[in-house]
């Protein structure tokens, strides 16, 4: 049994699909699907399904015709060692129409949520001082783009 998450896009998917492998480690495109006959965004040939691999997990895009609206109930996190990688995928992620949100999510160009994290974010909350925990929360909350060194500063007070 294979399990991918699947991410719609009106026309877009082969694009992102390779932007997206592009920036994180551990990733590939797979397979590019053509579609056989016409649909609804496109014509026979066009690219309708892109399987990747993305930081080791399956994905696919899905072509689908219109522009989806994936709000925030979903997201693809992603674990950085330091501030150095969370600034880059931040400015690659938010660069040509992508958009901010706070504690770490933005939307990318196509509207895809994304979390860029510290990978010692989930330590720095479940420190066994609650009140360095609710320091770090806190400060998290304060934060569009999350600062490792804000985070850890909090975390001694």
């Amino acid at each position: 049994m294979a399990v991918a998450t699947c991410l719609w896009f009106e026309r877009e998917a082969e694009a992102a699909a390779r932007f997206y492998v592009a920036l994180i480690a551990d990733s590939a495109i797979e397979d590019v699907l053509h579609a056989p006959g016409p649909w609804p965004g496109g014509a026979p040939g066009d690219p309708i399904l892109v399987r990747f691999r993305l930081g080791g997990q399956s994905f696919q895009a899905l072509n689908g015709g219109t522009a989806a609206d994936y709000g925030t109930a979903a997201s693809i996190s992603v674990a950085c060692a330091d501030q150095a990688e969370i600034d880059r995928l931040w400015a690659a992620l938010t660069e040509g129409g992508g958009r901010a949100i706070a504690c770490g999510w933005l939307n990318d160009r196509w509207g895809v949520p994304w979390q860029i994290v510290p990978e010692a974010l989930p330590r720095l909350l479940a420190d066994p001082d609650p009140a360095v925990a609710a320091r770090v929360f806190a400060a998290m909350q304060a934060m569009v783009k999350l600062d490792l060194a804000e985070l850890e500063r909090a975390a001694v007070g």
